[in-house]
């Protein structure tokens, strides 16, 4: 698995940006959806990054800076067809060790509170991540679940 800076331009990526935002909506209201749209993802303060075997694209994920102690947690995404490979895991990784590498001391992330959310509230945790009140700009919201990670 190759992970690597993504410009957000290719028709793979798009596609795959395009799956992250219906499924948001499919399983959250609409005042709930958190997720970036392309414009959104090109911001100068997101990094985002692919990842990638071959010529198949794996998943996706993005760290925004809130500011120079901490991080968020953006786009986490694996393709329907690449689903408990372990892509999400080592995107994660991949994250926690750039957020470390930049001299955060924390990194947060939202997430919905569904049940379809579990899986990604669980690889969460695994890496020790804890809930917290709404961090940046979010409010409390009954189907988001915030967390954070001390990384200092």
């Amino acid at each position: 698995m190759m992970i690597r800076t993504d410009d957000l331009t290719g028709a793979a990526i798009i596609g795959l940006i395009a799956e992250h935002l219906r499924g948001m909506h499919e399983h959250s209201p609409p005042e709930s959806v958190h997720a970036l749209d392309l414009s959104g993802l090109k911001r100068p303060e997101i990094t985002f990054w692919s990842a990638w075997e071959g010529e198949q694209l794996l998943g996706c994920g993005a760290l925004k800076e809130l500011d120079g102690e901490h991080g968020e947690v953006k786009s986490m995404r694996t393709a329907a067809s690449q689903l408990r490979r372990g892509v999400a895991r080592r995107m994660l990784e991949h994250i926690v060790e750039e957020a470390r590498r930049r001299g955060y001391r924390r990194l947060s992330l939202e997430t919905g509170s569904m049940e379809a959310f579990e899986p990604a509230r669980r690889l969460y945790a695994s890496f020790g991540f804890r809930e917290c009140g709404p961090f940046a700009d979010y409010a409390e919201d009954p189907n988001s679940v915030f967390m954070t990670l001390d990384i200092s």
